[in-house]
């Protein structure tokens, strides 16, 4: 009896250890992904009279898809867990940038461009928070209203 406790508890225990590496090993390869994405669009859309349009398009696109991937994913369709990680964490992660939205919002601002940047922080932010509620909208989420 306590040897097929033990066994059960070491099978258990290689079956967790399988998911965490696979887990990690989709979140690395959905960073790969991810970057890479970015880096295209980066090259494809050049600025516009100063104004980072690229890395506005590329955090609304994540914010839009991230919030529609994990509603679609809880209400509609269920996926394992290391999937969800390497696409919300792995691909949108590295996909997504906020660091670039700050230090491009400081640029703006150390070159005198006050108004544009705040034009930026309001697109990102405000924007970026509706665009995810019309993702998490079209994936599905269902509210309670009270």
């Amino acid at each position: 009896m306590a040897e097929e406790k033990k066994r059960a508890e070491t099978l258990r225990d290689r079956s967790l250890r399988g998911d965490v590496a696979r887990q990690y090993g989709a979140v690395a390869v959905g960073g790969v992904i991810g970057a890479l994405l970015r880096e295209l669009l980066e090259v494809a859309v050049p600025p516009v009279h100063g104004f980072p349009l690229a890395t506005l398009l590329i955090n609304w696109s994540g914010s839009f898809v991230l919030a529609w991937f994990y509603t679609v994913t809880i209400w509609r369709f269920k996926v394992p867990q290391w999937m969800r990680a390497g696409i919300g964490t792995g691909i949108i992660g590295a996909y997504t940038t906020f660091s670039t939205f700050v230090v491009e919002t400081n640029a703006l601002l150390m070159h005198g461009q006050n108004a544009t940047a705040l034009l930026y922080v309001v697109l990102s932010l405000v924007g970026g928070f509706l665009i995810a509620l019309l993702g998490s909208h079209l994936g599905g989420e269902r509210r309670e209203i009270g």
